[in-house]
This record gives C-alpha cells, sequence and structure tokens, in this order.
C-alpha cells in the first residue's frame, strides 16, 4: 500500500543475504516522491552508504557495482558517496563510462565524500591471499570472496593506515608516501602470513585481469578504456610478493585528479538538501544479515548493511529515518552460507530458479531455497523497516510436470525437537538447525503482465498474504504488544521497472487471506 514516507531520510536495504533486487526499487521510490510533491526536484540525492564493488546492483538495466542507482534517472543532480565506503578510484572512472555510454550523466553528478576510503590493487591482492590462507594453510571453507578487495580495505580502516579522497586533494608526494607504505605491508603479509607461494602469486594478477576485463568488456569494445587497462600484470613487479609500486602510485594518482572536482564534505551536501525540504535516499549494499556485527562469519561483509549506517556514512544526527526492506518471494544465497531453507537441487523449482539466479557483475551462481520467514522477521524485530517491497514472486508460477507446492520457512528445530523462533546467535547452533515449513498451493499463471493485486491468482495472493504474516510472527513472538507491522509497499513480478504491483492491500487487509 503507497503511504507516506515518514522522513526526509529514506533507507533502501536489504532483509536477507543480499541480492534482493534493492537497485530496482530506487527509482520507484523517486517516482512516487515526485507524484506525491508535484515536484520534479523533490529527490536531491540518491547515496551509496556502504561497502564498494562488491555489491552489484540493477537499476533501469545498469549494472552497476560503485555507483548509486540514481544515475540513472537525469534530474536527480546529485549522487553521494558516503564516508562508509571504501572504492578504487579507477572503478569510478570505468562505472562512470559505463554510466555514460548508456546515456547517463555519471561523473559530473558524484560527491565523494572526503572521508571515503581509498581502496586499490594492493587489496585486491591481499584478499585473493587472505582466501588462499584461509584454505590453504588453514585448510578450512572458501569465505566466497568477490576480489575486489573490500575487507583488507576496511581493515586499513580499523588498523589506522587510513588512504582518504581527500589525498587526492593534498600533494602528491604525500600520498605516494602513503601508498609505498601499503604496499610494503602487503606484500610482507601475503609472502609471509599469508603463505603464498611464488607460483601463484602470478596468477592473482590473471584472476583480476580476467574477472574485470569481463565486467568491463562493454566500454572496452566501445573503445572508452582500452583492454590494457584492466591487465594487472602491469603493476607486477619482476620478483614475485612485489609491485611497481612507482607505475601504481602515477595511475592512481591520475585517476584521483580526474575525480578531485568530485570530492567534497557529503554532510554538508545531505544537511543543505535537508533544509530545502528535499529527499534523500540511502542505497545500501549486501543486506541485514551479511552486516559484519550482525551475521555469521566468515560468511558476512566488511562494512555495516543496516539503516544506523546511513547516518554514520552521511556523517549527520541519528533522527527519524524510514526505512524500505526489501527480499524475494523466495530465497537466494552466495558463498559457503548456512542455508536452511535451501530447496533440494533436483527439485523443479531448484532447476527453474538457478537459470535467473546469478550475481549481476560478478556472474556467481547462486544457490535457491524456500522464503525463510524466520530471518527476514528478525530483521524486523532488531533492525526495523515500515515497508516491505516483494521481488520476484513472477518466478515461482510452475509449469510442467511440477504442480506447484510452495513452502515457508515458519520456525527452526534444533536436535532436541525444541522449536525456535528466532535466529540464533550462535553460529554452531544455527549450523544444525532443520526448517519448520508451512505448505501453500502454488500457481501456474504468468504474472509478468499484471499491474493490480486484485489481477493475481487466488493462490498468489494466499501466497504473499502468508509470507507477511509468517514473518511479523516471528518479528512479535515473546513480546506482549505485537506492534511490528509492515506495510506492503511493492511486489515486482519482473525485471523491467514498470513490472510492478502498487495497489496492494493495507496488512490488516491481507492477513484475513492465509
Amino acid at each position: 500500500m503507497l503511504t507516506e514516507f515518514t522522513s526526509q531520510l529514506i533507507a533502501d536495504t536489504g532483509i536477507s543475504t543480499g541480492d534482493e533486487g534493492k537497485g530496482r526499487v530506487i527509482l520507484e521510490i523517486v517516482h512516487e516522491l515526485r507524484d506525491l510533491t508535484g515536484r520534479d526536484d523533490a529527490v536531491a540525492a540518491v547515496m551509496k552508504v556502504n561497502g564498494g564493488s562488491n555489491s552489484g546492483h540493477t537499476v533501469a538495466g545498469l549494472k552497476l557495482n560503485l555507483l548509486p542507482g540514481g544515475v540513472a534517472d537525469p534530474l536527480i543532480p546529485y549522487l553521494p558517496i558516503g564516508c562508509g565506503v571504501v572504492a578504487d578510484p579507477q572503478k569510478f572512472l570505468w562505472e562512470c563510462a559505463y554510466a555514460e555510454l548508456h546515456g547517463h550523466v555519471a561523473l559530473k553528478r558524484l560527491a565523494i565524500d572526503e572521508r571515503s576510503l581509498m581502496s586499490d590493487l594492493s587489496h585486491r591482492l591481499l584478499d585473493l591471499a587472505w582466501e588462499h590462507y584461509r584454505v590453504h594453510v588453514l585448510g578450512g571453507e572458501a569465505r566466497g570472496s568477490t576480489g575486489r578487495g573490500i575487507t583488507p580495505a576496511y581493515l586499513d580502516e580499523v588498523g589506522q593506515f587510513q588512504i582518504y579522497f581527500a589525498d587526492f586533494l593534498g600533494s602528491k608526494d604525500y600520498f605516494a608516501e602513503k601508498i609505498r607504505a601499503r604496499v610494503d605491508r602487503s606484500m610482507r603479509i601475503i609472502e609471509h602470513v599469508c603463505q603464498v607461494a611464488p607460483e601463484r602469486w602470478f596468477t592473482f594478477f590473471k584472476t583480476l585481469t580476467d574477472a574485470e576485463t569481463r565486467a568491463n568488456a562493454e566500454i572496452i569494445e566501445a573503445g572508452a578504456f582500452p583492454a590494457a587497462a584492466f591487465d594487472f600484470s602491469q603493476f607486477a613487479g619482476k620478483p614475485p610478493f612485489s609491485l611497481d609500486t612507482d607505475k601504481l602510485i602515477e595511475v592512481y594518482w591520475e585517476a584521483g585528479q580526474i575525480l578531485a572536482p568530485q570530492i567534497c564534505d557529503v554532510r554538508e551536501l545531505i544537511l543543505r538538501e535537508q533544509d530545502r525540504g528535499n529527499y534523500i535516499i540511502g542505497e545500501f549494499g549486501q543486506a541485514y544479515w551479511l552486516d559484519k556485527r550482525h551475521g555469521f562469519p566468515p560468511n558476512v561483509t566488511a562494512s555495516h548493511t543496516f539503516t544506523p549506517e546511513f547516518f554514520q556514512s552521511a556523517g549527520i544526527p541519528a533522527q527519524p529515518i524510514h526505512n524500505v526492506g526489501c527480499c524475494k518471494a523466495y530465497d537466494t544465497k552466495v558463498g559457503t552460507h548456512t542455508f536452511i531453507s535451501e530447496i533440494a537441487l533436483d527439485h523443479p523449482l531448484s532447476t527453474k530458479l538457478r537459470e535467473i539466479e546469478f550475481g549481476a557483475t560478478t556472474g556467481r551462481q547462486r544457490m535457491v531455497g524456500w522464503y525463510d520467514a524466520v530471518e527476514k522477521g528478525d530483521a524486523l524485530r532488531y533492525g526495523g523497516y515500515q515497508d516491505i517491497v516483494l521481488n520476484k514472486l513472477d518466478a515461482l508460477s510452475h509449469s510442467g510436470d511440477w504442480q506447484g507446492e510452495l513452502q515457508i520457512c515458519t520456525a527452526y528445530e534444533d536436535k532436541q525437537g525444541n522449536i525456535l523462533h528466532h535466529v540464533p546467535r550462535n553460529a554452531k547452533v544455527h549450523k544444525s538447525l532443520k526448517p519448520v515449513y508451512q505448505k501453500l498451493p502454488g500457481w501456474s499463471e504468468d504474472l509478468s503482465g499484471i499491474r493490480s493485486f486484485n489481477q493475481l491468482p487466488e493462490n498468489a495472493k494466499v501466497y504473499v498474504a502468508w509470507l507477511l504474516k509468517a514473518l511479523i510472527e516471528v518479528a512479535n513472538h515473546g513480546d506482549q504488544h505485537k506492534d511490528r507491522v509492515p506495510n506492503l509497499r511493492y511486489i515486482g513480478v519482473g525485471p523491467e521497472p514498470k513490472q510492478i504491483i502498487k495497489d496492494v492491500p493495507t496488512t490488516k487487509e491481507l492477513l484475513r487471506l492465509p
């Protein structure tokens, strides 16, 4: 239901483990605010809040990592990058070229906070080296890192070895001094702590080159950047565990000087636009259960992924904010997550969903599972959100031999047969749990052309209502005051911006359906 937004600050967050379709929600919110206010300039900024180029999202056909989804709307004047973000300056330039290739002005709208953290090649190499250490030295499981250097960049932040984007506004000598120290630390760690063999060291450069060449194929083909720009071996020193530091400094300094006019104090930008009565949307990467503090290591990201980080990254006082929590009508995960509600690989729905579930920019295959209302209910209980966006309902339409029975995970069962209504914080306990399912009939109708809730098949309506009912019951389980009741704002029935249902009944009306 389209209720009014309760704040000029709006957070677009995920309530699962990422890949929930947060990107497509940005433009829906923007258009709704314009309709509500009658002003084309109602939304002043869409800010990237956390993470770096490790979070892929698709907005109006654009596959993005670093740039906020507001780049797809020409009337949004500012694309702030909060100080909670780590970013490779080269990646900014590559992604801006990609957006501009598709007709979207990007670079001139960027507003990179002075305290945003600069990451570089040494962080990428460390990312691969730590994965090697985890698997080949410790004998553990792979973490499933993207190899984009995000965790090592945040380690530099907490280790007090920061290089800020503000350093591009100072002297080159000071910048070079910081880079040399960073490279020295990285090489020592990779060789002596991570114990990477010399022959494996040189494969790291190929891994990174192949990944970025593939990700940037479109701008290479268009001639915006030469293929050589994505060849990381250009920075490799002749002996193992060394880099051509002088070349690294030159390339990164040059990129930073192009970005220098866009480096600013984002705190002042946000406060100014608030004073003018404008809206600011905070776009989050990852999701609640990937938060470095609230998720399950090592399958978490290195940043904070939920609403409070909006204020830290923007650098403004904590205040009322309207949180829109996004999820799918089923679940997906990547990496080596504990996946309690995973669908068996030989199930027809698993086969169907895995055909469409790949990372937007990494291409990683996602695991698929039944909707886990315990995870989403706890995200509401402990994180809080006013609205839900439910995406990809259309993907659950069945065909062929499968008759379409669907399941919702409403609770967990431990080894002793106890029923748990919240996600345990002990990882060992979490891994041992079994799902408790509510079974529901499915539907065979194609939903992709439906734009009104009343046009949905009856079974689809009941399924949606059960999803909402189950997560509300989890969120309020054990409390005397059952007041955690979100509003279902949109239902996505396809990837295109227009494939969305907005006339969803109130939560009270929906809960009469199960």
